[in-house]
């Protein structure tokens, strides 16, 4: 794989749509995880305990089988190697699997194994208990021969490979160390998601993944700040001959450490509801990036975004491109004001994204040619009204028919880039049309903003947003202000 620095945001933001073309190879230790909802009412006569009457469950694909599914929901390509018991279980793994569009040929099915499983009991979205069936064991030489051979075949069609260990048993007992080796030999990056404190088994791999506690239990000491993180990782690539380390820290964000350099990625603040998976999340996009063209710390970012919508989400969870494509428009550090340019399709793509996470959507619209503190006034005002706000602006063509030959001064492009550089404004979207109407028909606003010269039975689109329930809000402007206006004064100066 060859790795192309990307130069900005913009490029970071392009590569999602790349994901379509990235092929990775999973190898790891799938977990069916149960998740039974209920309530707590009260404490059960024959022990002191609580007793929760069950509503509902669901189940999930858990392990290296999260790894797929995030895959999968970004828009990649998966292929899955891994054995599993003969077991209900493993033949609803497997059926996951199948409806996530994954071939089960790699999987094998063995009836001496039992398919690890972990169900969590919740009340009131608040988790009572789990209960974990397992066994840990080694593949046996008969299973671990057909792995091998497996691994080798997929591995033609691979770009990238994922090692998820999960300490099972797939990965054990040197099965870690030879698919790395087979993976260098083919000259196939491999990042492995690490489990427990001996790293050896991973030497040579191009990177490993492990979150804070378990970057500090495999170098035997607590590490906390950026220093000890960046020693730390240095102290593994040292011993293990890895190319580089992507440390997940929790509140802190993401660090990328190589034995020269370091980057430490900010999170975003956001509520967390649950952890579950967010570092099968964070591997599965990384790879999906890096495999894209993305270097190690556009990767990094894109996981980082990625990893701050799934700890949003309940249970074991997966996101799409759009809610991924969301975070990183939410996120200064990773996105540029022009990657806020969308056409129709995306914007009404973002909107869904927005309205999943449960934010109110403003829009105004308007030609906006040449920006004055009267536009910049409008905007804050209708921001404030919203979590949102979505700008639809005239094109070229529709300036012309609206105002004139000689109009506009500004050619849309350099409109919608002074415009999207504003923080009030979420996403332009530029219409061909001589009003917005269609473009409200199709994102729906929750809000719909005009200046108060305006009356709401004038405002274009009032009556489709009010029909479902959205607001219109007419807010005032900045007096004796005006393109028009400027338009006039600098022809005036002209003549003089």
């Amino acid at each position: 794989m060859s790795e192309q620095p990307l130069s900005s945001a913009h490029s970071i933001h392009r590569a999602l749509t790349r994901f379509s073309g990235v092929t990775v190879l999973v190898v790891g230790d799938l977990i069916l995880d149960r998740f039974v909802n209920g309530v707590i009412e009260r404490i059960s006569p024959e022990a002191p305990i609580p007793v929760l009457h069950g509503r509902g469950e669901t189940m999930a694909l858990g392990g290296a089988g999260n790894v797929v599914s995030n895959i999968v929901s970004l828009g990649g390509k998966a292929i899955c190697i891994s054995a599993v018991g003969d077991d209900a279980a493993g033949a609803n793994i497997v059926r996951m699997l199948g409806d996530c569009g994954i071939h089960g040929d790699g999987v094998a099915r063995t009836a001496g194994r039992m398919t690890s499983s972990k169900t969590r009991f919740s009340a009131l979205n608040q988790q009572v208990l789990r209960f974990d069936e397992e066994e840990v064991r080694a593949l046996q030489g008969a299973e671990r021969a057909a792995l091998l051979e497996r691994f080798r075949t997929a591995l033609a069609s691979a770009d990238i490979v994922i090692l998820s260990d999960y300490g099972k048993g797939v990965l054990l007992d040197g099965v870690a160390a030879e698919l790395i080796s087979i993976c260098r030999q083919a000259g196939k990056p491999v990042l492995a998601d690490p489990k427990g404190r001996d790293y050896a088994r991973y030497a040579g791999a191009t990177a490993v993944t492990p979150n804070r506690k378990e970057l500090g239990e495999a170098v035997g000491r607590a590490v906390f700040t950026d220093a000890e993180v960046e020693a730390a990782a240095r102290e593994l690539i040292g011993l293990h001959g890895l190319d580089f380390v992507v440390a997940t820290r929790s509140e802190k964000g993401m660090s990328v450490i190589d034995a020269t350099g370091a980057h430490h990625i900010s999170t975003q603040a956001r509520e967390v509801f649950d952890v579950s998976g967010a570092g099968d999340t964070v591997i599965a996009s990384f790879a999906l990036s890096l495999a894209s063209g993305c270097d190690r710390a556009a990767a990094a970012a894109i996981a980082n975004a990625a990893a701050g919508v799934v700890v949003g989400k309940r249970g074991t969870a997966s996101l799409s491109a759009d809610e991924l494509s969301g975070a990183l428009l939410r996120s200064q550090s990773a996105i540029q004001h022009k990657d806020a340019i969308l056409d129709a399709d995306a914007a009404q793509r973002m909107v869904a994204a927005w309205r999943r996470e449960g934010l109110s959507v403003g829009f105004t619209n308007g030609c906006f040619d040449i920006l004055h503190a009267g536009h910049v006034s409008l905007l804050h005002a209708a921001r404030a009204q919203c979590d949102r706000l979505v700008l639809g602006l005239n094109s070229d063509a529709s300036v012309r028919r609206l105002k004139g030959e000689g109009r506009p001064v500004n050619d849309q492009h350099d409109r919608a880039c002074v415009l999207a550089a504003l923080a009030s404004i979420d996403a332009v979207v530029v219409f061909e049309e001589d009003t917005p109407l269609k473009l409200i028909e199709a994102l729906k606003p929750d809000i719909l903003v005009k200046g108060a010269d305006y009356t709401v039975d004038q405002v274009v689109g009032a009556d489709v947003v009010q029909a479902y329930g959205g607001r219109v809000v007419l807010v005032d402007l900045v007096a004796g202000k005006s393109t028009t206006g400027t338009i006039g004064k600098l022809r005036a100066g002209s003549r003089k």
